[in-house]
């Protein structure tokens, strides 16, 4: 296979991983780097599929201990059926509204201006959030309830617009509803697996005939380094967390949605 494809491959996974779990819109980032890369035809899009894969398993492989006593209880403890219900509630909106539009979305609202203007207001977004923020009443997501997940499940579908970020929707929209921020920051880890992995089924359901062992290796290489730039940065932000708030995730994105939409404005 070219070597150049790879090297992309490479690249691509890094953003995916890093992206993933920050406030900052891995979809986003993957739309303006494919676009870059020129990797935005039908193979850049089951990479994306795959990709998002590895980013998923590596939540999974972080929490594997509470996720095994979480399914292992989940008959014989209200915690963890408490905790199960929630994600179940958080889930649906985003679940429901994606099946809806998906296609839509793809079609209209997957494009860099897109992204950059949604950078831009989620960053101004945010440092609002974080400069009006109140003391948390939840410090552990044992004790969410139904009504703040469903908070968080609505928060989540605006990140249905490229650029919003899951994460940042789902964090911070935890935070606005009362979840501290390391309570809000692990929910957010924990809702990730049954969104994503919905997602990613759901786009590899339409797009697996796309798929060719000629691109074995291309998808090793993304698989690999998404998984493991995810997995480093799912460590990174859980200890980031616990002394700062989100403010510079807030600046990075107004600074570098400028920059974008300044450059493929220019370009169009």
């Amino acid at each position: 296979m070219d070597i150049i494809i790879l090297f992309k491959a490479f690249i691509l996974g890094i953003v995916e991983g890093a992206t993933e779990f920050l406030p900052i819109s891995s979809t986003g980032h993957l739309i303006i780097a494919g676009d870059l890369l020129n990797f935005n035809d039908d193979k850049g899009k089951i990479f994306e599929i795959v990709i998002q894969l590895g980013a998923i398993l590596a939540v999974c492989f972080e929490f594997r201990k509470r996720l095994i006593d979480t399914l292992t209880h989940m008959t014989t403890q209200k915690s963890s059926q408490k905790l199960i219900l929630n994600l179940f509630i958080a889930f649906l909106p985003a679940a429901l509204l994606g099946l809806a539009f998906h296609n839509q979305i793809k079609q209209y609202l997957f494009s860099p201006i897109t992204v950059a203007i949604a950078l831009i207001v989620g960053g101004l977004v945010i440092l609002f959030i974080e400069n009006t923020a109140r003391k948390p009443i939840t410090l552990d997501i044992e004790a969410v309830t139904s009504a703040q997940a469903l908070k968080i499940g609505l928060a989540q579908s605006l990140a249905l617009i490229p650029g919003v970020s899951r994460a940042g929707a789902t964090i911070l929209g935890g935070t606005v509803f009362g979840l501290s921020r390391q309570a809000s920051t692990e929910f957010s880890f924990f809702l990730a697996i049954p969104i994503m992995f919905a997602a990613t089924g759901f786009d590899l359901l339409k797009s697996w005939q796309l798929l060719s062992l000629d691109d074995l290796a291309m998808f090793i290489v993304g698989f690999i380094t998404a998984f493991a730039s995810a997995l480093l940065v799912i460590k990174m932000l859980l200890h980031f967390v616990a002394t700062h708030d989100f403010k510079v995730f807030a600046w990075y994105r107004i600074v570098f949605g400028a920059i974008v939409l300044a450059y493929f404005w220019h370009l169009s």
